[in-house]
């Protein structure tokens, strides 16, 4: 079965909750339809993209999955849904909405659709509440997070319980960029947010995992970074030698940073085969799973293709496209 893992959905204009009637203004995510299949989507008064059917329409999906040559996809709320800024309360109303929703949407094709959930990481105790939710009502076995959920880095202590509720609910853990945090204005023009500081991003995110010793303590916890862990296997070195001649390096960690770096898992999110071959080596061909990022725009419209584009052995691009996912969701198939 070939699985595209990291694809994004939204309700239609027509099936999204008016929160700003529920709990007052904010930056609550809307979508106002333009023609019968598009619409714009605004985050409370900001304009931020226009949207076509495909990111909620299951029928145009499927269409996509079958000139891909892909079986099924697993699908996640698109990231700037996750309102971290929203008030506890607000935060898991809206993610028990689109959790509810991914699922029903799934049941009308689990053979295609697999779920994966959001969780209101601006209050851990709720976060950890709607996880088991997710896990034992709603029979999903993934949740995606962001890479600074609520201001929080993942080494954050805070964020500690949640990780460790993950590895005992047997839930992996996907990590997306949202809003990154490196670049300021510097940013502001050409689209570089997304095509720069989403990579950055996601490279300052492992590395703080790493280094602040998560995975020391949850060696067993199941985690992938979207993107194919954007700029990280490229700063690897430098982090590894960082370890090497910097005390401050070594405070939570016994172990080079390399080592732990394969022990993450991946997407094949590269548009490079060059690169591709590079996530390999740094991270194990047991932990690059096939992803797109559909239906965004630099999203990869050919998944297989790519991966065989970078020329790895036979055994490795079939475990990339068929197997490894479901190592890191802990299922057979």
């Amino acid at each position: 079965m070939r699985v595209d893992f990291h694809t994004h959905i939204i309700p239609p204009p027509d099936k999204l909750p008016d929160w700003k009637a529920q709990f007052g203004p904010g930056r609550w995510p809307s979508l106002v339809p333009q023609t019968e299949d598009s619409a714009v989507l605004m985050m409370g008064e900001s304009t931020i993209m226009k949207l076509d059917d495909r990111f909620w329409s299951l029928d145009r999906r499927l269409i996509d999955m079958e000139r891909q040559g892909v079986d099924l996809q697993v699908i996640s709320p698109i990231p700037m849904l996750s309102c971290y800024w929203a008030a506890p309360e607000a935060g898991q109303a809206v993610a028990r909405f689109l959790n509810q929703h991914i699922a029903e949407l799934v049941a009308t094709k689990p053979d295609k659709f697999a779920g994966m959930g959001t969780v209101p990481l601006q209050d851990v105790d709720r976060a950890i509440e709607e996880l088991r939710f997710l896990r034992e009502q709603l029979n999903m076995r993934a949740v995606q997070i962001g890479s600074c959920p609520a201001g929080r880095d993942l080494d954050d202590p805070l964020l500690f319980p949640f990780f460790e509720a993950c590895r005992d609910l047997g839930v992996a853990v996907f990590v997306h960029p949202m809003q990154p945090l490196i670049g300021g204005e510097r940013l502001a023009r050409y689209y570089l947010p997304n095509i720069v500081g989403n990579p950055l991003e996601t490279a300052l995110a492992m590395t703080r995992l790493i280094v602040g010793g998560v995975l020391e303590k949850l060696p067993d916890l199941h985690i992938c970074f979207a993107h194919a862990g954007g700029a990280f296997p490229l700063v690897l070195g430098r982090v590894d030698k960082g370890f090497a001649v910097r005390a401050e390096m070594r405070e939570n960690i016994q172990r080079k940073p390399s080592e732990y770096a394969r022990m993450i898992y991946v997407d094949a999110l590269t548009f490079d085969p060059a690169s591709l071959r590079l996530v390999v080596d740094k991270h194990g061909s047991d932990r690059v799973l096939m992803g797109t990022d559909y239906p965004f725009g630099l999203g990869e419209i050919d998944p297989i293709g790519a991966i065989k584009d970078a020329e790895l052995s036979e055994e490795v691009t079939r475990a990339i496209i068929e197997g490894n996912v479901w190592a890191f969701l802990g299922e057979h198939r």
